[in-house]
């Protein structure tokens, strides 16, 4: 059957690999992004500002809605390399990453809940990172703040919501080989890290839709390889 899926950060990356994976399946996908995607129907949105958010909650109110999936996510200048400095991190960057990170997932499932609730077995799906978590060894103080501030808030969704029959979970991977990773590990003093394959998060996203309704599952964690 056909789901209506809604793919945050759908031009590149993470979120670009997913929804070909999905348009690929046949189905509906609406590719959210502030640069153009031919996935799907593109809803041009900036994720950092309300505007953005109420423009594809309005985009979409007219449609049963399968499963969010939150795939984008910024990050410090210089993140995961020995370049990154806090000390002369601007109020903005730190800014435009809660923002994306984590008050725009908030919202976007506050306004799709009615639509989410129409579907036989609703998700809402988010990347969250090793930087969420508790065995973090990583220096980015915003990153990491989002990231741990997305998994409370999904974990509080989960609670809050057990009895609407929505299914949320969050995907934590480590650095992922996506183009932008790729080229910002370059210059990193870890150089036998072997970055995970975008299709394995693919795989785990899909893992988590083909579920059943009466699975719950909380977080998945990924994490990438390194060479001796």
């Amino acid at each position: 059957m056909q789901k209506n899926l809604i793919v945050v950060g759908a031009s590149r990356g993470i979120g670009l690999a997913v929804a070909q994976f999905y348009q690929a399946k046949g189905d509906n996908v609406f590719s959210v992004s502030r640069t153009p995607s031919t996935i799907g129907r593109w809803i041009e949105a900036d994720m950092s500002n309300n505007e953005g958010i109420q423009k594809v909650l309005h985009e979409t109110s007219d449609h049963t809605i399968d499963a969010l999936l939150y795939m984008g996510g910024v990050w410090e200048e210089h993140a995961f390399t020995e370049n990154y400095d806090f000390e002369t991190s601007p109020y903005s960057e730190t800014h435009n990453i809660i923002n994306i990170n984590q008050i725009a997932p908030i919202e976007l499932v506050k306004g799709l809940l009615k639509s989410l609730k129409k579907s036989r077995n609703p998700r809402a799906v988010f990347i969250g990172a090793t930087s969420g978590l508790d065995i973090s060894s990583t220096a980015e103080v915003a990153y990491s703040a989002s990231k741990f501030g997305l998994r409370g808030a999904v974990h509080a969704l989960r609670i809050g919501c057990n009895n609407q029959g929505i299914g949320f979970t969050t995907i934590n991977p480590g650095l992922v080989g996506t183009d932008e990773v790729l080229k910002d590990i370059k210059s990193s003093p870890q150089s036998g890290l072997i970055p995970i394959p975008i299709d394995d998060v693919v795989r785990a996203v899909d893992f988590v839709l083909q579920s059943s309704k009466d699975t719950e599952i909380g977080d998945i964690t990924l994490t990438q390889k390194f060479t001796v």
